[in-house]
C-alpha cells in the first residue's frame, strides 16, 4: 500500500500552519502546544525537539509517548470525512490532531477541547 504524502511531511512544517490558523482566531501557540502534548504524550521539551528534528508524521505519532485514550471521544468532520470513521491509524491520528486545532480556532474551551468536563 502506498503511503500517503502527508506521512513523510515534516510535522515541523505544518505545525506553524497550526499556530497560524489559531492566532487568526485570537487564540495562542501555548495552547497549540498544550493540545499537541495532551494528544500525543509529548512534554512541551520534547515536542519542541520533534520540530527541531524536523520528524515526520508517521515517526511523530508512532513514537509518541502515550496516545491520550481520551482522543477516542473526538467526533466531528475534518476534510470532509468523519474522524471516527478513519480506519487507518495512523490517518485518524492526524486527522484527531487536525480536528482539535479546529476546535480551537472555532473558540471552543480548553476544558471542551481536552475533554476534561
Amino acid at each position: 500500500m502506498a503511503k500517503y504524502r502527508i506521512y513523510t511531511t515534516s510535522f515541523a512544517s505544518v505545525y506553524p500552519l497550526y499556530v497560524a490558523k489559531a492566532g487568526k482566531k485570537g487564540r495562542t501557540k501555548a495552547e497549540v502546544d498544550r493540545i499537541i502534548c495532551w494528544l500525543t504524550g509529548y512534554d512541551d521539551r520534547e515536542l519542541h525537539a520533534r520540530l527541531a528534528q524536523r520528524t515526520d508524521f508517521e515517526t511523530f505519532f508512532a513514537e509518541a509517548p502515550a496516545l491520550n485514550p481520551a482522543r477516542r471521544s473526538i467526533k466531528g468532520v475534518v476534510c470532509g470525512v468523519r474522524v471516527e470513521d478513519i480506519e487507518e491509524p495512523t490517518m485518524r491520528e492526524i486527522r484527531y490532531l487536525d480536528k482539535l486545532v479546529d476546535e480551537l480556532a472555532r473558540g471552543r474551551p480548553m476544558d471542551s477541547i481536552l475533554r476534561e468536563g
